[in-house]
């Protein structure tokens, strides 16, 4: 399985984006955003399993973040409005073949992208 994440850039505060993950190799059920900013830990941003219709956000991204997919180009999606200097991180795809309750913890994925890089000036 390979992950291809892409949509990053310099953007201002207040300005959108749209993050974009492909997946290749096989279906997999469970697909989350994590971001990790510079001397920072990774965390958990945005979760969605099967078909998309279930979706799981941090506190940082309500309201401000959506999180979607296209099952038949097998690609997830992030949608982030009202981005804040704050946002400014390294943004991974990550994905599990399989279910889980904790979508939040990276530990239970499997796979993961290369990551791109968002950086929100102020």
């Amino acid at each position: 399985v390979q992950l291809q994440a892409s949509g990053g850039g310099l953007v201002q505060a207040g300005g959108s984006l749209r993050l974009s993950c492909a997946a290749s190799g096989r279906t997999l059920t469970t697909m989350g955003w994590f971001r990790q900013a510079p001397g920072k830990r990774r965390e958990f941003v945005a979760a969605s399993v099967g078909s998309g219709d279930s979706t799981y956000y941090a506190d940082l991204a309500k309201g401000r973040f959506t999180i979607s997919r296209d099952n038949a180009k097998n690609t997830m999606y992030l949608q982030m409005n009202s981005l804040k200097p704050e946002d400014t991180a390294v943004y991974y795809c990550a994905a599990r073949a399989g279910a889980a309750v904790s979508m939040w913890s990276a530990s239970i994925y499997n796979y993961w992208g290369q990551g791109t890089l968002v950086t929100v000036s102020s």
